[in-house]
């Protein structure tokens, strides 16, 4: 769930993949068409996968066409859409055992830097923000590409992907050793402001 803050900032990625011209700039989450998504995998119990998503979330990147390691992302994660298809389990995810979302109605990351790899992709390393606790974390990023849409505007996607220990940000709930980290999984389409 925490890593749904870094997924946003995957989008940085597409500073070592693409080498265009004219595609720099700030780009906007796009929210209104849903062409944005953070995910989450974690082990129940580690006799199978409970998967979920983040419903309400927005952000932005900037990309730095001449200089991507120059790049930024943030991203703020309403908590309490958290969604795992069962309201009983949402309801749980929420409470004090994890989310705290009472307490913490948010969370953020923001990233702090953008190492490019050789292969064309990035890591996005960036300070994340989740149930109080603020940790650096690392989104491996990669672009999956850009240009002109069919109404006049201008995109760019990526998808990034973490894995966090809950205890890290001080969420209390033990399920056992299979559970005690979950994978985000980000995928972001920015429109260019």
């Amino acid at each position: 769930m925490k890593k749904l803050l870094l997924a946003s900032a995957v989008s940085m990625t597409m500073i070592g993949s693409v080498h265009a011209d004219g595609h720099g700039g700030t780009y906007a989450f796009d929210d209104e068409g849903a062409h944005q998504f953070v995910t989450f995998k974690i082990s129940h119990l580690g006799f199978s996968w409970l998967y979920g998503r983040f419903n309400e979330f927005d952000g932005q990147f900037v990309y730095d066409e001449e200089n991507p390691e120059n790049s930024s992302v943030s991203v703020t994660i309403d908590t309490s859409s958290v969604d795992s298809n069962h309201a009983e389990r949402d309801k749980h995810l929420r409470s004090e055992d994890f989310l705290y979302v009472d307490d913490f109605p948010e969370a953020s990351f923001q990233s702090t830097r953008v190492e490019l790899g050789d292969d064309g992709e990035a890591d996005i390393v960036g300070d994340l923000t989740l149930r109080g606790v603020t940790k650096e974390v690392t989104l491996d990023a990669k672009m999956l590409g850009h240009g002109e849409d069919p109404w006049g505007g201008y995109r760019m996607g990526f998808e990034a992907q973490t894995e966090l220990a809950l205890k890290d940000f001080g969420i209390p709930m033990d399920l056992g050793k299979a559970s005690e980290t979950v994978e985000v999984i980000i995928s972001v389409e920015g429109i260019r402001q």
